[in-house]
């Protein structure tokens, strides 16, 4: 019998990852810690692009768990920065649903919404 392992919650998550970035109560972060982890998404980021090109364009299917790995890595960092803010990553991940929902009320993009006549749309505006 296979043993189905639990999904983490966000919050769950950000508890366990806070044991890996070296923060702790009244830790006071500074400018070196989110530039370290800004340039470090950033380089997370650029590692999933590049294995999807390599799937893709190498024909390697052996990136795929390069993808995957990296998408983890790349969630590592945005949860440092949204604990460096103060967000709820929880709460960042509804705003965000939230201004998709406003941006495309059909449920899916199309060329109208990507080119939004020229102009900057606040989807945050109440």
């Amino acid at each position: 019998m296979k043993i189905k392992k639990k999904k983490l919650t966000i919050e769950e998550y950000q508890e366990l990852r806070k044991r890996t970035s070296g923060m702790s109560e009244g830790f006071d972060m500074g400018m070196k810690e989110i530039m370290t982890w800004g340039l470090g998404l950033a380089g997370e980021a650029g590692d999933v692009a590049g294995c999807i090109k390599k799937v893709y364009c190498h024909d390697n299917k052996a990136q795929l768990s390069g993808i995957r790995e990296n998408l983890g890595d790349t969630m590592w960092y945005i949860g440092a920065i949204a604990d460096f803010y103060g967000w709820d990553l929880g709460e960042v991940l509804q705003e965000n649903i939230d201004k998709l929902a406003k941006r495309y009320p059909k449920g899916h993009f199309t060329v109208e919404h990507v080119s939004r006549g020229g102009k900057r749309v606040d989807w945050n505006e109440k």
